[in-house]
């Protein structure tokens, strides 16, 4: 079986997100990566959309979380878009990695990254 990626980088989002008072009064910019593993085999010799994981649609899914969440903590978004590109049962695994920019001081960013499989 083919162990096939696509990736969707750098998707720059604005979200309310984190623990502290200042932080739940305004969006933050936060940046999101997805890597999604599966057999693209089909897609590569039919060039057919309706054979691969449609990347498009996942998009979609992960604006409309952002847009209307509240998480407090980076890995809670990061796990809710992993099962988000989970629901398409081609997808094997996904890897997900969300940064928050100017969390930290003295610090570009903080990230957390997770990996999710589909249930045996």
């Amino acid at each position: 079986m083919n162990c096939d990626r696509i990736f969707i980088r750098d998707l720059a989002l604005r979200c309310i997100i984190g623990i502290f008072p200042e932080e739940r009064r305004e969006k933050q910019d936060i940046i999101i990566n997805v890597v999604l593993e599966a057999d693209l085999a089909a897609a590569a010799v039919s060039d057919q959309l309706a054979d691969t994981v449609d990347y498009k649609t996942l998009k979609k899914k992960i604006l409309a979380l952002v847009d209307s969440s509240a998480f407090n903590l980076i890995e809670a978004l990061a796990d809710r878009i992993a099962r988000l590109a989970l629901e398409d049962r081609r997808v094997r695994r996904a890897t997900v990695t969300v940064d928050k920019p100017g969390a930290l001081r003295f610090a570009r960013s903080v990230a957390v990254e997770l990996a999710r499989t589909q249930p045996a």
